[in-house]
């Protein structure tokens, strides 16, 4: 049995892990170690991209930064979580303001510490993309339009970090950039839908508050829309290997979305439609294993998996 003081401490660490949202920064460095092996660098063995120090230390530093991003954004949220998420609020309230505030200066510090091992040119971008996160958190996240194009450049700044270590500048590689761009802003849409509750009360100008709810599902509806069009070059132009049964299935899903969002007319749907673009970008993880599904088979034949 734990004694209380444990038990507390337990807590408090499951409270730090769902600020900084843990599973998402998990999900985040896989994905890149995926993109850098099947999309960035094909070419190269598979041991010197696993073992490369430097793209450990770009890695790294992503999630610390990112995860320190989680914390300044949940300081500035507090009061409006209390209400858009009010289970997730209380346990994220079991560590203090202080204690975030300085576990957010010293994960921006050991982020630019790692990103020093690699270049001078790392260190000035990942102070600069601290500086967006907090500049985001603190101004912009309240000016509509602006503040969802912006968090979802953000989300996607880490995989680029990894794309111009490897100075791979394909088209395939832009076109998977727009699509992923697209689902994120759309999601981050939906997301003010989701919590205009809480936006209302504590005077966030997000577009369904400004233009209403009609105006932002337009939006939305163009966004996923326009998804559709990278995905269809992806199954179409590109050589993607078996990940084009992904985006045939992922396009299936956002017409989907498409009819949902249209009769969506309560928070419960807003949050359906946000866990539908959500699975479509975590499914999308795991099917970068797909462009080479002869590379996973040779490994496992090699540790005698199969």
């Amino acid at each position: 049995m734990l004694s209380r003081k444990n038990k507390l401490l337990l807590l408090k660490l499951l409270s730090l892990f769902s600020v900084v949202r843990g599973y998402n920064i998990l999900m985040i460095v896989l994905a890149q170690y995926l993109a850098a092996i099947y999309i960035l660098s094909p070419d190269l063995p598979l041991r010197k991209v696993i073992f490369d120090l430097n793209l450990f230390l770009i890695v790294a530093s992503s999630a610390l930064v990112i995860a320190s991003g989680y914390i300044i954004n949940n300081f500035y949220d507090a009061e409006k979580d209390l209400i858009n998420k009010p289970r997730k609020s209380m346990l994220d309230r079991l560590v203090s303001q202080r204690f975030k505030l300085t576990t957010y200066f010293v994960l921006n510090f050991l982020a630019v510490f790692a990103a020093s091992y690699v270049s001078f040119r790392a260190v000035f971008f990942f102070s600069a993309y601290i500086f967006g996160i907090w500049f985001y958190s603190h101004k912009l996240k309240r000016v509509p339009f602006v503040g969802n194009f912006v968090s979802a450049i953000l989300s996607i700044t880490p995989f680029f970090a990894v794309f111009v270590y490897y100075k791979n500048f394909e088209t395939v590689i832009f076109v998977h950039a727009v699509f992923l761009f697209l689902l994120i802003l759309a999601r981050e849409m939906i997301k003010d839908l989701e919590n205009i509750t809480g936006d209302l009360v504590h005077n966030y100008k997000t577009v369904p508050i400004l233009y209403g709810s009609k105006v932002s599902k337009i939006c939305i509806g163009i966004l996923i829309l326009m998804t559709l069009l990278p995905a269809y070059l992806l199954i179409t132009k590109f050589d993607v290997g078996h990940m084009y049964l992904y985006f045939m299935g992922s396009s299936i899903l956002l017409i989907l979305s498409i009819t949902v969002l249209w009769k969506s007319s309560s928070k419960k749907h807003y949050v359906l439609l946000h866990n539908i673009l959500k699975f479509i970008i975590i499914l999308g993880v795991f099917s970068i294993l797909l462009i080479d599904v002869d590379l996973i088979l040779n490994r496992f034949r090699q540790w005698n998996i199969i």
